[in-house]
C-alpha cells in the first residue's frame, strides 16, 4: 500500500500542474492535455512490460528501475523547454508508475492462497489514496516553489524512498505445496481457452471503464455546468475516490467468499445503477450522495481482474495477464473520458453521455455472467 501510495504520484501530480505549465508555454487547452494523455500511454504499456520482468525476477528490481525512470521523467520535466518535451518525460513518468499498480497485484497474488483477494486489494489501494493525499502536496509545492521545483522533488522523493522500500519485496514468493516442479491448478476452471477467457477480460475491463469514465473525468466539468462550481466538483471527487478505497477492500474481502467473477459482477451492476442516478438527481446534495455510492460501487471493479485471472489462468504468467487487462481499462478510461466529451459536444448535455456509459457497463455485466456460467469449481468437477 504504501509503494502503492507513493509511486502512484506520477498519475496525479501532472493534473494539478497542467494549469501553470499551460500558462507558462503559452499552448491551448488540447496541446496542454497531451502531457496527462502520454502518462497514461506510458501506465498502459507499463503495466505489461514491467509484468513481463516481474514474472521473471520477482518484484523488487523492476520496481526499484521503474522508480529510476520516473525520477528521470519528473527531472526532465522540470527542465522541460516545451509543451512536447513535458509530455515526453511524462511518457517516462507513466511507464514508472505502472510498477506499483498491476505488476505489484500480481506479485501480491503468489504470496496468498486464502486471504488473496483482500491482498490485491490492499494493495490496490495506494493508487486512490495517492489520488487523496499527492493533490495537497503538488498544490503546496506550486505555490511555494513552482511547478518545475515541485517536479524536481517529486522526483528525488521517488527514488530514496521507493528503492529502499521495494528491497523490502526482494523475497522469492513461495512453491506451492506440490514443490518447485509442481504447476497448482487454477482455483476455478472454464470451457474456455486462456486466450479466449483473457479475451473476454480485455472486452469487460474496457467496457467497465468506458462507463466509469464519465463520472471521474467530468464531474467537475458536470458541476460548473449545474452552476455548483469547481470547487463543488473536486469536493465530489475526492469524496469519489474515498469511498473508492473502502470498496477496493470491502471487495477483496468478499471475493476471498464468493470468488472474483462474482464480486466483479456485483460491483458493475452497482456501478450501472449509481450512473442512472445521476440523471434525475441533479441536486447538489443529491448529487454528494450518488458520487459516494458511486464510488462504493465501482472501487473493487479493477482489482477483481487481477484476482480473476489468478483464480482462472497459470501463476506463471500472472504479471503479464494481469497487465493487459489493466491495459484495457486503462485504455477504456481514456476513450471513456474523450467519448463523453464528445457526446456532450454534440448534444449538449451529459445526459446522453451516462447513458452511454450505462451501456458500456450492461456489455460488462454480460460478459461477466457469460464467464460465470461457464465456470466449474474443483468441488463441482469432483462431483461429476
Amino acid at each position: 500500500m504504501l509503494l502503492g501510495t507513493i509511486g502512484s504520484v506520477g498519475m496525479w501530480a501532472i493534473v494539478v500542474m497542467l494549469p501553470a505549465a499551460q500558462a507558462e508555454f503559452g499552448v491551448g487547452r488540447g496541446e496542454a492535455s497531451l502531457p496527462y494523455t502520454l502518462t497514461m500511454v506510458g501506465f498502459a504499456v507499463g503495466n505489461v512490460v514491467i509484468g513481463r520482468f516481474v514474472d521473471r525476477m520477482g518484484v523488487a528490481v523492476p520496481v526499484a528501475v521503474a522508480a529510476v525512470i520516473s525520477a528521470v521523467g519528473f527531472a526532465a520535466a522540470a527542465y522541460a523547454p516545451s509543451i512536447w518535451m513535458l509530455a515526453a518525460a511524462q511518457l517516462l513518468i507513466g511507464i514508472g508508475t505502472a510498477a506499483t499498480f498491476g505488476p505489484l497485484m500480481a506479485d501480491v497474488s503468489r504470496w496468498f492462497e486464502k486471504q488473496r483477494g483482500i491482498a490485491v486489494a490492499a494493495s490496490a489501494t495506494g493508487n486512490y489514496l495517492a489520488g487523496a493525499i499527492w493533490p495537497f502536496v503538488v498544490q503546496y509545492g506550486l505555490e511555494n516553489g513552482g511547478w518545475r521545483v515541485t517536479s524536481l522533488g517529486i522526483g528525488i522523493f521517488c527514488v530514496v524512498t521507493i528503492v529502499p522500500l521495494s528491497m523490502l519485496l526482494r523475497g522469492q514468493a513461495p512453491e506451492p505445496a506440490g514443490g518447485a516442479g509442481f504447476v497448482p491448478k487454477p482455483k476455478f476452471t472454464i470451457d474456455l481457452s486462456n486466450r479466449a477467457l483473457l479475451t473476454l477480460l480485455i472486452i469487460a475491463g474496457f467496457g467497465c471503464c468506458m462507463a466509469m469514465a464519465m463520472p471521474q473525468v467530468h464531474i467537475v466539468a458536470y458541476c460548473a455546468d449545474l452552476g455548483f462550481g469547481v470547487a463543488r466538483g473536486a469536493e465530489m471527487l475526492s469524496l469519489m475516490l474515498a469511498a473508492g478505497i473502502v470498496s477496493r477492500l470491502l471487495s477483496g474481502y468478499v471475493a476471498d467468499r464468493i470468488g472474483g467473477v462474482k464480486t466483479l459482477l456485483i460491483g458493475s451492476v452497482l456501478q450501472g445503477l449509481s450512473l442512472l442516478l445521476y440523471i434525475p438527481f441533479d441536486g447538489l446534495a443529491s448529487l454528494y450522495v450518488v458520487s459516494f455510492v458511486f464510488g462504493l460501487s465501482q472501487g473493487g471493479i479493477v482489482p477483481c481482474y487481477a484476482i480473476i485471472v489468478r483464480e482462472y489462468l497459470p501463476p506463471r504468467e500472472a504479471g503479464e495477464r494481469i497487465g493487459i487487462v489493466i491495459m484495457a481499462t486503462i485504455a477504456g478510461m481514456a476513450v471513456g473520458g474523450w467519448a463523453s466529451g464528445a457526446i456532450y459536444d454534440m448534444t449538449g448535455s451529459y445526459a446522453a453521455a451516462f447513458l452511454n456509459g450505462i451501456a458500456w457497463n450492461m456489455l460488462n455485466v454480460a460478459v461477466m455472467v457469460a464467464i460465470l456460467m461457464r465456470t466449474r469449481t474443483r468441488r463441482d468437477l469432483a462431483l461429476a
